[in-house]
Order: structure tokens, then sequence, then C-alpha cells
């Protein structure tokens, strides 16, 4: 419009009123460009707040998510290292039930062996009872009579077998019988103490402690396996139990040691996988 009105003031003369009409319809359009450029301006922050308020909304879900997926995964570890000590808790069960059927096959045959050889010996006394006594010796003429010989005194009871004590006490530790599995390998140990089984009898005095809650008379009953039988098979069982006595005790520092030289000593067993597992529920790995 402005172009046209200068247009037409350059080609030739025009009206009065009709310039001034012109001018103020150029003013009108300016006007309301600049209204439109207002508005427009408006639309443009408002939009921009919205998308602020989106974006800042959108942030603080994210952030609330992965907050919620922090708490999720520490409950999964957890779940899972609880998972884990049951698991271990359960493993310790059922190789002690394993070592107690390898064990009570084992005694087994001998104790068949040792019944056999009882019901030979039986058999011989009573083929010896069964025999007519000889008579009495009678007494010269004139003789005196010889006094009746005094009562012999009662023998003093034998104890019963290894094989039956070793047995019974296992039976006892099976059927949670704690009392009388303990009696019965401390008997063991009294009498037969130098046998092949006497480490085991000394390791399950201590499995018995433990399975009661009592970890020192536990603790003490493993180390009386690791000092007096170096050579025995529960070498590896009593020292990954010291390592889980020590946890218990509060001794954090020495379980680790101890169930640091379970993997190192005994590599590839069950011991040494449990220690492992133990150690990193202590939060130290195995080396």
């Amino acid at each position: 419009m402005l172009a046209g009105a200068l247009g037409g003031a350059l080609l030739g003369p025009a009206p009065a009123g009709a310039v001034a009409r012109e001018i103020i319809e150029l003013q009108t359009g300016v006007s309301q460009l600049i209204q439109g450029q207002q508005a427009l301006q408006t639309a443009v922050t408002q939009n921009n707040a919205v998308q602020k308020t989106l974006i800042e909304q959108s942030l603080d879900s994210a952030n609330k998510l992965n907050v919620a997926m922090a708490a999720l995964q520490k409950g999964m570890q957890d779940f899972s290292a609880n998972s884990g000590a049951r698991l271990d808790t359960t493993g310790t069960q059922v190789q002690g039930l394993s070592d107690n059927v390898a064990d009570l096959q084992a005694r087994l045959g001998k104790l068949d062996q040792k019944l056999t050889d009882v019901q030979n010996t039986l058999q011989s006394v009573d083929s010896k009872l069964a025999a007519p006594p000889p008579p009495p010796p009678q007494p010269a003429p004139g003789a005196m009579a010889a006094p009746a010989p005094a009562a012999a005194a009662p023998a003093a009871a034998l104890p019963p077998s290894a094989d039956v004590l070793y047995s019974n006490g296992l039976r006892d530790i099976n059927g949670k019988h704690y009392d009388l599995a303990q009696q019965e390998f401390q008997d063991y140990l009294k009498y037969y103490g130098d046998t092949d089984l006497a480490s085991n009898a000394q390791f399950y005095l201590g499995e018995i402690a433990f399975m009661q809650g009592e970890f020192q008379p536990a603790l003490d009953a493993y180390n009386r396996v690791i000092d007096n039988y170096p050579k025995s098979f529960k070498t590896a069982s009593a020292r990954m139990r010291k390592g889980f006595c020590l946890a218990e005790l509060g001794q954090k520092a020495a379980a680790i040691r101890e169930l640091r030289t379970v993997v190192r000593q005994f590599p590839g067993t069950d011991e040494a996988k449990r220690s492992t597992a133990k150690l990193k529920e202590l939060g130290a790995n195995a080396d």
C-alpha cells in the first residue's frame, strides 16, 4: 500500500482526501502487522514454556524410573544373596548326609562281618554249654571238704564296639537327636581315638554344635580335627566350617583368611565352591 501510494504521488497529483485515506489505511496495516507479530511472539513464548515444562516432566519421570530400577536391582541382588545363603545351608546338609551315608555303608560292611563272627562264637559257646558238666572230684576218705570258692567279682561292662558307636552316632545326628549323638561320638573318641574314623567322630561333634548355633564349641571341635588329624579327608570340611564359625562370631578378617585357605588348598572341591560363595557374601573375593 505504501509503495502504491508513493507510486501514485510520483505519477501524478492525487486528491488530498485520497492521500489521507491511504495514509490511514497504511498506518492501520502496519499496526495490524505489529499486533500479529506480537501475537506470534506470545504464541512462540507460550509454546516454548509448554515444551520446557514437558521436558522437565520427562526428565523427572526418567529420574524416578532410574531410582526405581536401582531399587529393583538392589532387591534382586539381596534376594540372590539370601537365596545363595539358603542354598549354602541346604548344600551343607546334603553334603553331611552324603558323608553319613558313605560312612554308614562302609561301617555296615564291617558290622556284617562282626555279626557273623559273633554268631560263630555264640554257636561255639552253645555247643559247650550243651555238653554235660564233668562230675566234681570226690574227696579222699578222711580228708576235709574244700571250702566253697568265693563268688567271683562281676566283670566290668565292656563298651559297645566301634562300629556300633559310630553307626548309632550317625543315626542320631541324622535324626536330630543331638544329645545322644554327641555322647556316642565322645565315647567313640574315648575308646577308639586311634582308629581311622576318629577324625570323623571329632568332625561330627563340631557339626552338632554348629547346627545348634553353638559356634565357639563348634570352632574348637573343628580345630581339633585340623590339629590332631592333618591327613583326614575331613580336613577341607573342617577348615570351611571353621571359616563359617569365625564369620558367625564376628571375626570377619580371620574368616576371610580361613576361607581363602580352603579355596587355595582344595581347588575344585565342593568346600572350595561353598567357601567362595561365603567370601562373596562377606564382600571379599577368593584371591
